[in-house]
């Protein structure tokens, strides 16, 4: 069992999760989790005594979905926290939004693998060598590949609907939270004291705005994402020696075994097979 990532109310006192918004911005849905108003600069004071064990509780579902093998996508397409979501999921090896959710993301899953596979078709011609394609007409399709991959790159490897969803702000993620809702897709999301807990599975109250608190918020996801994979390949009999840059390095009795995150690799062990995850593009 691997242990799991410790955080405390210090630490998030640390990274600013404890301010809120104007006062005059506030949901009134939110009055359970604030602590009190700072005088001088009339803002919400989150209660951060509530924020840890929600904290802790919604961390540990993502611990769990990773733990059982579940896709887990991150949402945030707000500039703070474009690279941080990206660099975040990929060190999980999980999957990301961090530019403009497309309606129907979730709810028309048919279309957006249409849309993938499109974009790989792109992909494919941009590298044919012999391809007959005028410089004007590969630049246009080069065109085409980024705007497509800006929106895409992140879950081109889904394969399907996500088991849960991480998301910064829903209020500016209103429309992954209608779709997840729709599909009953469990939600773990912070929210500022502007924001709706309704609809949220496991909220936890933060300020959303901060990148330090993005940082921490992120940086705490994968941690206990990495965790729960850590679980979920020792009850196949794989021992996890390292988790090291973009790669798993897996012990097995008979040496080591060092695969990258994304494709499935499959192997033998004790006449059992083995499913790791491996992405030589990650």
């Amino acid at each position: 069992m691997a242990s799991l990532p410790e955080v405390t109310v210090r630490d998030l006192a640390g990274s600013g999760v404890h301010f809120g918004h104007k006062i005059s911005r506030w949901n009134a849905k939110m009055a359970p989790y604030i602590y009190g108003v700072h005088q001088e600069n009339r803002i919400h004071i989150i209660d951060l005594r509530k924020t840890l064990p929600l904290l802790q509780v919604a961390m540990k579902a993502l611990h769990d979905v990773a733990s059982e093998g579940g896709r887990i996508l991150f949402v945030g397409t707000k500039f703070q926290a474009l690279d941080i979501i990206a660099n975040e999921a990929v060190r999980c090896g999980q999957y990301y939004v961090n530019h403009r959710w497309l309606g129907g993301m979730l709810t028309n899953w048919g279309t957006i693998s249409s849309s993938i596979n499109t974009l790989s078709q792109y992909e494919k011609i941009l590298n044919d060598e012999n391809s007959i394609l005028t410089k004007k007409e590969l630049g246009n399709i080069e065109k085409k590949r980024q705007k497509l991959d800006k929106a895409l790159g992140g879950i081109r490897e889904m394969g399907a609907i996500p088991d849960i969803l991480f998301i910064i702000d829903t209020n500016k993620e209103h429309i992954a939270v209608k779709e997840a809702k729709k599909l009953g897709i469990p939600i773990v999301a912070v929210l500022d004291t502007n924001s709706d807990p309704d609809d949220i599975t496991y909220p936890v109250p933060g300020n959303d705005d901060s990148r330090k608190s993005i940082e921490l918020y992120c940086r705490l996801a994968a941690d206990f994402i990495l965790a729960g994979i850590e679980s979920n390949l020792a009850r196949s009999g794989v021992k996890v020696g390292n988790i090291k840059g973009d790669e798993f390095i897996q012990e097995k009795e008979d040496g080591i075994v060092q695969t990258k995150r994304g494709h499935r690799k499959v192997y033998k062990e004790d006449e059992k097979e083995v499913v790791t995850n491996e992405d030589e593009s990650r």
